[in-house]
């Protein structure tokens, strides 16, 4: 289960992220006792679930920024999914990066990805995989349409 640190936005971010995954679920809420680390009765940690993966955000406070070096992996089943989250998920501060890499404005890394992408770089043929490989190199934003292309040669 993945803990995803924020310094104070972690009730915000998980609002965020539930009005953009429509199947997500607010679990539960703590907060922190007299005596802790932040003010008594502010958030400590929220437990939610996007796309059936649970996660719990904590306000852990600065120090500890999102990098790249994790990313979120959403694999879409349709160019209309890929267009959905690659305008919602960046939206008011993000960063559009490329191969279907963005930064939300908390800064925690998605991956867009058709879901189909797994199988073409699986193939037993590496023709194919070099061939999306190369093609999804020079997007921003996945295009599902180009990447068949690519995979059929």
């Amino acid at each position: 289960m993945p803990f995803l640190w924020f310094d104070g936005q972690a009730e915000e971010a998980v609002a965020f992220y539930l009005s953009v995954f429509k199947d997500g679920k607010m679990h539960a809420t703590t907060r922190y006792p007299e005596g802790g680390p932040a003010p008594a009765g502010s958030v400590m940690t929220v437990a939610f679930e996007l796309r059936g993966e649970q996660f719990v955000a904590l306000n852990g406070g600065p120090g500890y920024p999102f990098t790249q070096a994790v990313s979120l992996v959403v694999n879409c089943d349709s160019q209309e999914e890929i267009d959905y989250y690659w305008e919602k998920l960046p939206a008011d501060g993000g960063e559009l990066n490329q191969c279907g890499w963005l930064t939300d404005k908390y800064g925690m890394s998605w991956q867009i990805t058709p879901g189909k992408v797994w199988d073409w770089l699986r193939d037993d043929d590496p023709a194919p995989a070099q061939r999306v490989t190369a093609a999804y190199w020079q997007m921003e934003k996945p295009d599902v349409a180009a990447l068949e292309r690519a995979a059929a040669g």
